[in-house]
């Protein structure tokens, strides 16, 4: 059996790696016109907080915080990538 810091670090990277293939999804489905949104972010927690529930509680909630965490901080950078984007078109 894992241990609870392995299982963490496992169901971490469980959502990282499903935030990314919905990511590659969400890509393919812009392309169509259709846009993807929180509902795939909460879908990846999920499938990580499971994972790490099969371990010991607290690793849904050291995997959540650290979750959360992440998703803080990508948003706040997609905000300023967003941000930078716009002011470039403005100016031309």
């Amino acid at each position: 059996m894992a241990g609870t810091g392995s299982s963490m670090l496992y169901s971490f990277l469980l959502f990282i790696a499903t935030l990314s293939l919905q990511e590659f999804i969400g890509n393919y489905q812009e392309t169509c016109g259709v846009r993807t949104g929180w509902g795939a972010v909460i879908l990846a927690e999920v499938f990580a907080l499971v994972a790490a529930g099969t371990v010991h509680r607290v690793s849904i909630t050291t995997c959540f915080l650290f979750s959360a965490a992440l998703l803080y901080e990508v948003n706040k950078l997609s905000g300023v990538m967003i941000s930078r984007s716009e002011s470039r078109g403005k100016r031309y």
